[in-house]
């Protein structure tokens, strides 16, 4: 709603009508806001790229076309809004007239190709510069090598005469100016074989231009419909390329998915055989626990079976009980009260008989302990 409200009040503005922005809503105020925000980002994008496009263009190009022709060209850039009074307010405002869609495409698609030329040449000069500084960066690695091996052999043949002496001699100087016109005499050799090398490559280049020659005077070079040829195939080509690429792609997401889902299963396989061996053990310990309660539940069985025929036995006795009469229940009771006072005299006849004799075992100690007589010691047996 404050969207068409905005709208509503932006195409009065361009109408001419007198509104006051004091008598808009705070949305619509934020919703005009915003629409011109976006209007002006395009615009600057616009202009940036017309003054691109101008910088790229010869001045000769911006002169207004004559005013005989009529039928107007796609950058007619000449055309501009003439300028108006507004109704509401008195200042005078200036409003060029837009490019159409045609010239703005036209000036895009010639932005596009001016940039896809300089990226072309700024990629060939890039690879120039690093093939240059490749080139230098050989050259000065051979050459480090070249002085390091010079510098060796200088050490090793006169350096180290002239550092540490040995048995008073120094520093030979027939020696280094012999070993100095070594090293000229290899230079000028390198030297000539790198200018008879120069040389053959130079007929090499010779022969080959005179070729290259033939084959243009003969018509055998390749004419442009062939290179349009050979474009359109490298493009076939590029295509399948591009083609297999992303089914290079897919099938590599899809092998990206196939080992997450075989990582997963690996990993569910895992948890199965921890699980299967804690079973297992669990298993042999409830198989080793079920022996056991067998082995007592025989055992209860055979216990079971001996307290069934004791029990059958006592049924068996107490089935053929038969009660005594009160007379010889009161006799046997009296026996038995004796046999009782009996046992009782007994024990303690038998305690009196200990005692006697532990005091006569201790008479008869106390005896061999003082050494008394033989014939005393008879007395307690006589006794």
């Amino acid at each position: 709603m404050a969207e068409m409200d905005a709208e509503s009040v932006r195409t009065e503005s361009q109408a001419g009508e007198e509104f006051s922005l004091t008598e808009l809503s705070t949305e619509q105020l934020r919703a005009l806001d915003r629409d011109t925000r976006d209007e002006l980002h395009t615009l600057k994008a616009e202009t940036e790229m017309l003054e691109k496009f101008c910088k790229r263009l010869d001045p000769k190009e911006l002169l207004p076309a004559a005013p005989s022709d009529t039928a107007a060209s796609p950058l007619d850039f000449s055309q501009m809004r003439n300028r108006r009074r507004s109704k509401s307010r008195s200042t005078i405002s200036e409003r060029l007239m837009s490019l159409s869609v045609d010239q703005k495409c036209e000036l895009v698609q010639r932005e596009l190709e001016g940039s896809k030329e300089e990226a072309k040449r700024d990629t060939e000069n890039t690879e120039r510069v690093l093939q240059s500084l490749q080139a230098t960066m050989e050259e000065a690695e051979i050459r480090s090598l070249e002085i390091r091996k010079a510098k060796y052999e200088f050490e090793r043949d006169i350096g180290r005469a002239a550092v540490s002496p040995k048995k008073g001699e120094g520093a030979n100087p027939e020696k280094f100016h012999r070993y100095m016109e070594e090293k000229m005499l290899a230079r000028d050799t390198l030297v000539d074989t790198l200018r008879l090398k120069n040389a053959a490559l130079k007929t090499q280049k010779k022969k080959l231009q005179m070729q290259l020659k033939q084959k243009e005077e003969m018509g055998e070079m390749l004419n442009e419909v062939d290179f349009q040829q050979l474009k359109i195939e490298n493009a076939q080509f590029l295509e399948r390329i591009d083609e297999r690429n992303q089914d290079l792609l897919q099938l590599k997401l899809t092998a990206g998915d196939t080992l997450q889902v075989l990582n997963s299963y690996k990993k569910r396989l895992q948890n199965t055989m921890a699980e299967s061996t804690h079973l297992a053990k669990e298993i042999s310990v409830r198989t080793e626990i079920l022996q056991r309660i067998e082995l007592e539940t025989i055992q209860v069985e055979q216990e079971r079976e001996k307290a069934e025929s004791l029990n059958k036995k006592l049924r068996k006795q107490l089935g053929d009980y038969r009660v005594p009469d009160v007379s010889q229940y009161v006799q046997v009771k009296m026996e038995q009260e004796e046999l009782e006072d009996l046992v009782r005299a007994w024990k303690r006849k038998v305690e009196i008989a200990e005692l006697s004799l532990r005091t006569r075992h201790r008479t008869w100690e106390q005896m061999k302990a003082a050494h008394v007589p033989s014939d005393y010691r008879q007395l307690p047996e006589e006794r």
